[in-house]
């Protein structure tokens, strides 16, 4: 299962370092992101499950990205009219690279080096253009947590939770479906890397059960000698 409410970006950049610093930054912001190394590769995966956005590199090892572009509109499934939302990304800052990337319908430019936040705003006011949906809205049954105004309901009511409450909570939600560790959720949530107190998380869970979990059905769920998992009911 994926996290609802979270859009999917396809990365692709030829450079193994960019590549996964995008990738990483862009599911903390809280992204389901996959990549790609190629233009072959990105054809593969944009026309196997669209995305909801591409960030492509334009100078890859096979062909340049505006081939790219060509291929996906070419190979885009009938029946859907609208063309697969693109931002190009390039080391080059040529005029003539740009009019050709805008005139192929992509939705920006971005020439590197990049701000990071910079390129997460400009993802998402293409995502509100787009998809007509909130990229900063994550979503797990009743539940609701919106990442940029830092608030979270249940059933439209105010949840309110604390700073480090709000990180776990979203890491939850960011891998809804999926079960974490509790090492996991130290690394991401409290930043450490090695040793630290298990024992924090399962004090953290608990204060976020006794909010969010207020009301059938729960949602946070224990996976014994593994760790913890929140989902949506099971119909």
């Amino acid at each position: 299962m994926t996290p609802r409410g979270a859009e999917r970006l396809l990365v692709v950049d030829d450079e193994p370092t960019v590549r996964e610093l995008l990738s990483a930054t862009l599911r903390f912001a809280g992204f389901r992101v996959s990549s790609a190394s190629t233009g072959a590769e990105a054809v593969a995966a944009a026309t196997g499950e669209p995305p909801d956005l591409v960030l492509l590199d334009v100078m890859l090892p096979d062909m340049d990205g505006f081939e790219v572009v060509r291929r996906l509109r070419e190979e885009r499934p009938r029946g859907r009219d609208a063309p697969l939302p693109v931002l190009f990304l390039t080391a080059r800052d040529r005029q003539a690279d740009k009019v050709t990337g805008l005139s192929l319908g992509a939705d920006d430019y971005v020439t590197k080096p990049f701000d990071l936040e910079e390129l997460i705003a400009r993802i998402r006011a293409i995502l509100r253009r787009t998809t007509g949906h909130r990229a900063d809205l994550l979503a797990v049954g009743a539940l609701t947590l919106d990442t940029e105004g830092h608030q979270v309901t249940r059933s439209g009511l105010p949840v309110r939770v604390s700073p480090t409450e709000f990180r776990l909570l979203r890491y939850l939600m960011d891998n809804a479906g999926r079960v974490v560790s509790k090492a996991q959720i130290l690394d991401r949530v409290w930043a450490y890397d090695f040793g630290g107190d298990a024992s924090i998380v399962d004090t953290y869970i608990s204060y976020l059960r006794r909010k969010v979990d207020t009301e059938e059905p729960k949602l946070i769920h224990t996976v014994h000698g593994v760790g913890y998992v929140i989902r949506e009911p099971r119909q």
